[in-house]
This record gives structure tokens, sequence and C-alpha cells, in this order.
């Protein structure tokens, strides 16, 4: 993956309001001691040689667990235009991990940011077809302005990082 690429999607999570992460795989369980709060959730990654089995992440999200915790550990893809999340739906619970905890913590492989939302939707198709059918998009914390003023944090999490795995 170029490092444009990286260095593109990180100005857009900016410009929505999220931060941004680079490491090499071997580099994720210091990376996440300096951007996790405690506690934490997540599930696991699915990425060859990565895991969060080294880490003070807990690993079996439970509605108590999702309630209390700080931060939310899941894999993601990338939008690089917007600095989108692309969150997709699993039996290990990845989406309600980015959605309860205060903080969405999102690891992505370097090779799964998309540029664009054509790319992403072409992507998805096949992901659909594979019979993985389930995906949410987010772009920065989640807002509200519905009943009046902006109100960051209503019905998702109120901060967002994203660690980008440069070498996967």
């Amino acid at each position: 993956m170029r490092t444009d690429t990286i260095d593109r999607f990180a100005a857009s999570l900016s410009g929505a309001d999220a931060s941004c992460t680079r490491v090499e795989a071997a580099g994720l369980p210091d990376a996440l001691d300096d951007v996790v709060e405690q506690p934490a959730v997540g599930v696991p990654l699915g990425i060859d040689g990565v895991s969060l089995e080294d880490t003070d992440v807990e690993m079996r999200p439970t509605p108590r667990l999702l309630r209390e915790s700080e931060t939310g550990v899941t894999r993601v893809h990338g939008i690089v235009d917007y600095g989108t999340f692309v969150i997709q739906a699993d039996e290990a619970g990845t989406e309600p991990v980015s959605l309860y905890p205060t903080t969405h913590l999102g690891v992505v492989c370097a090779s799964d940011l998309h540029e664009s939302v054509e790319e992403t939707a072409s992507w998805l198709g096949e992901e659909f077809d594979e019979g993985r059918d389930s995906a949410v998009l987010a772009t920065g914390a989640s807002a509200t302005a519905d009943m009046g003023e902006l109100v960051s944090g209503v019905h998702g999490p109120q901060r967002v990082h994203a660690v980008v795995l440069t070498d996967r």
C-alpha cells in the first residue's frame, strides 16, 4: 500500500474529527497500550499474525462489558476519501463492540483501504454475494442535530481512532 493512500486516509479521519496511528503489525500491542482507555473490549481481528490476545483488551463481549467499556477494538475496512470505517457484522460481535463503548478503535490493514465509495460498494457487493451481508459505514464520532444543537455520542462512540497496519 502506498504511503500517500495512508496519508490521505489519515487526513480524511482528521477532517472527521478522528485520529490515526500507523504501525507495523508487530507493533500493534504497544500502539494499543498508547491509545486504549480501560476497560476495553474487543473481538478477534481475523488478520494473519495479528491478535489481541497479548493485550489488556477483554475478548468476550458481554452486555455488561459493552456498557462499561471505554474502548471497543474491532477490525475495519476504510474508505480513504472520507475517513470512513466499514464495520462488518459477524457472530463475534464486531458491530456492537464498535458502537457501544465511548471510543471505537478500528484496526485496518493498509490493503483494506478502499479509495472511494464506488470501490467500497463493489467490494461490499462481493462480500454480500459470499453471505457476509451486513455492514455499517461510520464516519467519525456519532452525532445528531435532530433536536437542535449538535450533540455527539448519542447513538454510537464519542471518539474514533484508527490503527493502520502498514505492512498488511
